[in-house]
């Protein structure tokens, strides 16, 4: 059982996680949450249905810690998960995480730090992020945008935080905007429900950053089979709904917000080895936003690598295959990622990209 005193004078942080077939990944997540600097926290899993054995492993960790708390629904999807974990929360703030992802252990800590001594204007605090493996280990990819303030219509170009793991949120938020979007599921068009969120909530409050990669984003092969399709509805359906609620916002934004999701679908795609889909992908990223896309020197590596899979078709992996599994089985270190982030800046897509957010924030 749980000792752990806490000083009655620290808020309370809610961790939400909602899950479906869980199993392979729930207990990395609970031990990177129960590791956390910051220990006056409740964790409320809510096991969407599960077919596996989700809920007996949260039981287990529930048996040793009381501030672990396990809900149980049918199916409905990870907005209606969410949502009922936030019902029944009792913290000043919302902390979600995915069933598969990992904090860093001093990730709540300085989120908490930040958003404490931020204006009450500031409703949202989010951190940097790092794709990971099966393994934990670093895969070379990473989130690091410094954008904060009234980030609105930078967040209708893009989706900046990254993934559903990286941010705190008041709980009194929720009661100004309301909980995750449920109709998303209902439409089939289940994907963006987190930053449909952010974007309610920037409607009505500032965002800050804890410019710190304190957040391990899981990037594994059996989560690539997802609907790509749906995920494109989903952006489609959100920014139908932006453009009604803000006609003042220009349109050339949401070409570019649909090119840079089409880019993410494209590179799902071709992770997942979908090389035809890839290529469908990027297509339609060029035709939205052909001057930004001709910038970005890896959709042209992309566009080669894919065409190359679909002629050639290799019963085995290619060598540049093989090297990119051993990278990826290997791991990279934050250190390499730092010096990338320094090269990354200077690419000409990014300074281009730069020169758009500065624009959209002022």
């Amino acid at each position: 059982m749980n000792t752990t005193k806490h000083n009655l004078n620290q808020p309370l942080i809610s961790v939400i996680i909602p899950a479906y077939n869980a199993e392979e990944f729930i207990a990395k997540t609970l031990e990177s949450v129960l590791s956390q600097t910051y220990q006056n926290i409740e964790v409320l899993v809510v096991d969407d249905g599960s077919l596996d054995t989700t809920a007996a492993i949260v039981k287990s960790f529930a048996q040793k810690d009381r501030r672990i708390i396990l809900l149980q629904q049918s199916n409905a999807g990870v907005a209606a998960a969410r949502n009922l974990a936030i019902e029944k929360s009792k913290g000043e703030y919302i902390a979600p995480i995915d069933a598969d992802d990992i904090w860093y252990p001093p990730n709540l800590e300085k989120q908490l730090n930040c958003l404490t001594s931020s204006a009450s204007t500031v409703g949202v605090v989010y951190s940097w992020s790092v794709d990971i493996n099966e393994q934990d280990l670093l895969t070379g990819g990473f989130y690091n945008s410094t954008t904060e303030g009234e980030v609105y219509t930078a967040l209708v170009y893009k989706y900046f935080i990254g993934n559903a793991s990286s941010s705190l949120i008041r709980h009194i938020c929720f009661e100004k905007v309301g909980g995750y979007n449920c109709q998303l599921k209902a439409e089939n068009a289940q994907g963006c429900e987190d930053w449909e969120l952010h974007l309610r909530i920037a409607e009505h409050y500032q965002f800050n950053v804890v410019p710190e990669y304190l957040v391990g984003y899981r990037q594994i092969a059996s989560s690539m089979s997802c609907n790509y399709a749906a995920m494109a509805k989903s952006h489609s359906l959100i920014m139908a709904d932006v453009r009604q609620r803000h006609p003042e916002i220009p349109s050339n934004i949401y070409r570019w917000s649909s090119s840079n999701f089409y880019i993410y679908l494209a590179v799902k795609s071709n992770r997942s080895g979908n090389h035809r889909s890839t290529l469908s992908w990027l297509a339609q990223a060029f035709k939205e936003d052909l001057f930004m896309a001709l910038l970005r020197h890896n959709l042209y590596l992309l566009s080669i690598e894919s065409l190359f899979k679909i002629i050639v078709s290799p019963p085995t992996k290619s060598g540049l295959e093989l090297k990119q599994t051993s990278e990826s089985n290997q791991g990279t270190t934050l250190a390499t990622i730092e010096k990338r982030t320094k090269v990354h800046k200077m690419l000409p897509s990014q300074v281009y990209e730069r020169m758009r957010f500065n624009s959209l924030t002022k």
